[in-house]
């Protein structure tokens, strides 16, 4: 097995700390206050150790695919079901059991990359990955993620960050305020899986276009949120760009505000609902709806629904780019 390493960025108030299995953030600190919940090694990221997505990045394609099936150039791909019928996070040995090589190091700059094999999980197609961190002195740390095949297949990467800004990693995240630019989202049927039609969030629990604490309408009842047990749906993102905010999360308690900014055209809002107690960081214990997730992605099952604006697909003469900020500020 590679050596498992723990990289260390520093830049302005913001500190990060990440190892190369699954290209995991550990650590996120905030003017000294840790903002992501964890394990405090990296050897307990290991499956065997943890089965869990804390900080990872996602592949080989985030969310989940309906069935386990894939349509490629007209042949059914079955792959592995780890999520009832659905394949989820890329099957039961994801990316985020990874371990990536290390290109580059340096105080403000991780470049990590790995090779998928054609077959990995199921999946067709030899596919080259690169993941660079860049943390500025403006509390920005950016994500750009690249990926390039030699035979048509699916991709969607994203990173799992449990965000709780309350400086308590074990306390609820109902108190933070959230804001999403997104008039519509992807409503599920019982099995999770996005229906072809986006559906609007006014009117509804759904609706954070104007900033409210994410406990305010949780327990609504609706339909939506009883299938998720909470919010665990795609947002359909106004204006994808690096120069407009998708999303603001605010804890009252600290103040630390992350924004985030994105060129993907979704965003999964998670809310913890199925965060059962697990021991993280110095024997704490993450309960549910303890951690917020903001997951930039395409669309989940998109190879399977052909919208124009998240097909979901990776070929060899279109390579895979997407960059993310959380820029944060207290």
């Amino acid at each position: 097995m590679q050596k498992l390493q723990v990289f260390t960025l520093q830049a302005g108030n913001v500190r990060a700390d990440i190892t190369n299995l699954g290209a995991r953030i550990m650590r996120l600190t905030v003017g000294g206050i840790d903002v992501v919940q964890g394990f405090d090694r990296p050897e307990d990221y290991l499956p065997e150790n943890h089965l869990s997505d804390f900080g990872a990045v996602i592949g080989r394609y985030a969310n989940r695919l309906a069935g386990g099936r894939i349509a490629l150039d007209w042949d059914i791909i079955q792959l592995p079901q780890n999520n009832g019928s659905n394949c989820l996070h890329g099957g039961p040995r994801g990316w985020q059991y990874s371990i990536y090589d290390v290109v580059e190091a340096t105080d403000n700059r991780l470049v990590l990359s790995m090779v998928s094999p054609d077959g990995d999980q199921g999946f067709p197609g030899n596919v080259q990955v690169t993941v660079t961190y860049t943390l500025s002195e403006k509390d920005a740390l950016r994500f750009d993620y690249h990926a390039e095949t030699d035979q048509l297949t699916v991709i969607n990467m994203t990173n799992h960050s449990y965000f709780n800004l309350n400086g308590d990693l074990s306390s609820s995240i109902h108190n933070h305020v959230l804001a999403i630019d997104a008039d519509r989202y992807s409503a599920v049927n019982k099995e999770m899986i996005p229906m072809r039609k986006h559906q609007p969030v006014e009117g509804t629990p759904f609706d954070f276009r104007t900033a409210k604490p994410i406990g305010r309408d949780i327990d609504a009842d609706d339909e939506q949120l009883h299938i998720g047990h909470g919010y665990d749906h795609n947002y359909v993102l106004n204006q994808p760009s690096l120069d407009y905010p998708a999303a603001l999360l605010t804890s009252p308690l600290t103040g630390i505000k992350l924004t985030i900014y994105t060129t993907a055209p979704g965003m999964q809002l998670y809310t913890g609902n199925f965060l059962n107690g697990v021991q993280g960081k110095g024997g704490v214990c993450y309960p549910m709806r303890s951690a917020v997730c903001l997951e930039t992605q395409q669309y989940p099952d998109s190879p399977n629904h052909r919208w124009p604006e998240s097909t979901g697909y990776l070929s060899p003469d279109k390579p895979f780019d997407s960059a993310t900020i959380f820029q944060f500020s207290i």
